[in-house]
């Protein structure tokens, strides 16, 4: 097996060329990445929809970068190796099945939502149209004082306890 941190290495040069071609108007997950980039990908959980949605963010508002997406990637490619043994599930979670952004816990509107779609990004069930750290997720995250890696790795520590999920946030926020 490779050294542990060679994905990384290899991960940042497909950030890198995803970045050139978002720059040469090459702006979908179809035409951003050759072959070889989406297979590499798909060997640590990551799909190019994924990568090409981080991108899209990170050149379009200027409020994502590599440093973050590295570490989301990081607690996706673990949970994929060390919980799913590298094995996809196949599945697709449509976005209706979603909490409304609306809906509440708490008080605290957004959180039912970012909850399961934390939990579907660890699974790699994201439907293409969604995404794990969107303009919405960050705004909020940042609000309560937390990142999107910080959000992930909880819900993982977390697994199916909502409740554990939502008073870290209220505590990071200071919310009593």
């Amino acid at each position: 097996m490779k050294d542990n941190d060679d994905w990384k290495l290899e991960f940042r040069k497909v950030w890198e060329r995803g970045v050139v071609a978002w720059k040469a108007a090459r702006k979908s997950a179809r035409t951003m990445f050759e072959l070889a980039d989406v297979e590499f990908l798909a060997g640590i959980g990551c799909t190019a929809q994924e990568l090409f949605d981080f991108i899209d963010d990170a050149l379009g508002w200027g409020d994502l970068d590599f440093e973050t997406v590295l570490e989301v990637t990081a607690i996706r490619r673990a949970y994929f190796l060390e919980v799913m043994h590298g094995q996809p599930t196949g599945r697709v979670v449509p976005m209706s099945t979603l909490p409304a952004k609306s809906a509440a816990v708490d008080g605290i509107a957004w959180l039912p939502r970012l909850i399961a779609k934390a939990r579907i990004k660890l699974r790699g069930e994201m439907d293409p149209d969604l995404m794990y750290g969107c303009g919405g997720d960050r705004p909020f995250l940042s609000r309560h004082c937390m990142t999107l890696p910080q959000f992930l790795q909880l819900v993982w520590d977390q697994g199916d306890d909502d409740r554990a999920i939502v008073n870290a946030v209220k505590q990071a926020a200071g919310i009593h």
